[in-house]
């Protein structure tokens, strides 16, 4: 498996690295585009959603993980990227459904909203699911539809 794409900004940088050590425990490579509050302490949030889901668009991760203050700002820049679903999750049943009913490739928490034991259980249930096809295969194809009728 490709290393997972982990970006967080300013808010977020304490729960996102609880994550990375988490999945480096548990076995994952991680790739790191979160903004560097040594050097940026202002580095806005859709930069690195953008960062993240370019990333995973172009193959270089097929699974990322973006952490902001609630987790709406980066779900909703990471959605613009035409092909990428990111779901905005802070409970573990919409976790492993955002994988196995709508395939996203994404989960976006909420450092203010979440604490660092159950981000771990969400990241663990988003990992652990795969993407079902079956009754959902139409519905996430449709939502392709849709966005290449924006692109036109």
């Amino acid at each position: 498996m490709l290393p997972i794409a982990i970006g967080a900004d300013d808010a977020a940088i304490e729960l996102k690295n609880t994550l990375v050590h988490y999945l480096q425990q548990s076995g994952f490579s991680v790739t790191d585009y979160s903004v560097d509050t040594r050097q940026d302490s202002g580095s806005a949030y859709p930069d690195i959603a953008w960062t993240v889901a370019q990333a995973i668009k172009s193959g270089r991760h097929q699974r990322g993980i973006l952490v902001c203050g609630t987790g709406i700002g980066m779900s909703i820049t990471a959605n613009k990227v035409p092909g990428i679903r990111a779901a905005q999750c802070h409970d573990t049943y919409s976790a492993e459904r955002a994988r196995k009913s709508n395939d996203a490739q994404i989960v976006s928490l909420g450092s203010r909203v979440i604490g660092p034991e159950l981000a771990k259980s969400i990241v663990a249930a988003w990992l652990n699911a795969e993407f079902e096809g079956g009754r959902s295969a139409p519905k996430v194809e449709k939502i392709g539809y849709y966005e290449r009728q924006e692109s036109e």
